[in-house]
């Protein structure tokens, strides 16, 4: 329902048909994939699940292309980026740019996925329609201008389904039926409805630990089924820092994953916020349309997020 009681965006908006055909039958394998259980495809999933949710889209697509919270080699920023792929949620140019256009307008005129214009417009109704999938709108472009200079981003953006279809291939191979269905389509759709709740659920129900001038909450069962990307209000006071789980009983993956790859020295100029911060942090690799990534005024970590 709509925030401000009138209809659902989602209904006034035409369909997107090619966007809606995959994802309705991505849907209809995730249900078939239970007429073929078994514990070991349900265990690839799993593994695809976190390789796709955790290392591709939290700590790729966001918090590493989108918010540039810490630095990699090439060579692993571009394995990120690939994992993320395997989320069906388009290429790492779509996807940075609807992201940093959000943080730009949350909540107000230009947000992409505002709950204010419907729950399930800001869930999936906003893919659903229009051409929300598309990576060479020229309302993207000017926020990835980064991106843009990359050739392998370029690239990977244009062909973002092929690693999708190269995985699903080799489970059909060598693993059969039960393990396509299951780690392809069923773990394709859990994530996808995951991430989808840090859009929806996250500006709708949970807590604001910050005055962050939107809708943005923290919730743990989206931080749970996200790896840690449901400390959404905790992000939007942040949007830089790698770790959005800001006190110790704030679960996070991501920023799990993150550490581990500092301890072997393929992450460093990791950005999180200190006790007492006297000034915002900056944007990197931002073009300055949107510079309100940043929260304008700087805030203070609570006593109970002391830690990294």
């Amino acid at each position: 329902m709509a925030s401000n009681g009138n209809r659902d965006k989602t209904f006034s908006q035409s369909i997107n048909w090619i966007t809606t055909f995959f994802m309705v039958a991505f849907h209809i394998g995730a249900v078939a994939a239970f007429f073929f259980f078994g514990w070991k495809p349900l265990l690839v999933a799993i593994l695809l699940w976190w390789v796709a949710g955790s290392l591709g889209i939290g700590m790729g697509y966001h918090r590493l292309l989108t918010h540039r919270g810490y630095k990699t080699p090439k060579w692993v920023e571009y394995f990120l980026t690939t994992c993320g792929t395997l989320a069906l949620e388009g290429g790492p140019i779509f996807w940075v740019a609807t992201h940093r256009k959000h943080h730009q307008n949350t909540d107000k005129e230009g947000d992409p996925h505002s709950p204010r214009e419907g729950g399930f417009w800001a869930h999936m109704g906003w893919i659903l329609t229009g051409k929300a999938m598309h990576n060479k709108l020229d309302s993207l472009l000017p926020y990835v201008p980064d991106l843009r200079k990359d050739k392998f981003h370029s690239w990977i953006s244009e062909w973002h389904w092929i690693p999708q279809v190269v995985v699903g291939v080799l489970l059909l191979v060598f693993g059969g039926l039960p393990y396509l269905l299951w780690g392809t389509f069923v773990r394709t759709v859990f994530g996808l409805h995951s991430t989808w709740l840090v859009n929806s659920a996250t500006h709708m129900w949970g807590s604001q630990r910050f005055m962050t001038g939107d809708d943005s909450t923290n919730s743990f069962w989206v931080a749970i089924l996200t790896f840690g990307e449901g400390w959404h209000n905790n992000h939007h006071a942040f949007p830089q820092v790698a770790r959005h789980g800001l006190a110790w009983y704030e679960v996070d993956p991501n920023w799990y994953g993150i550490s581990a790859l500092r301890m072997v020295g393929l992450a460093w100029d990791i950005s999180l916020p200190k006790l007492g911060r006297v000034k915002p942090i900056e944007p990197a690799a931002v073009p300055e349309s949107v510079a309100a990534l940043t929260h304008p005024v700087p805030e203070v970590v609570p006593q109970e997020a002391v830690g990294d």
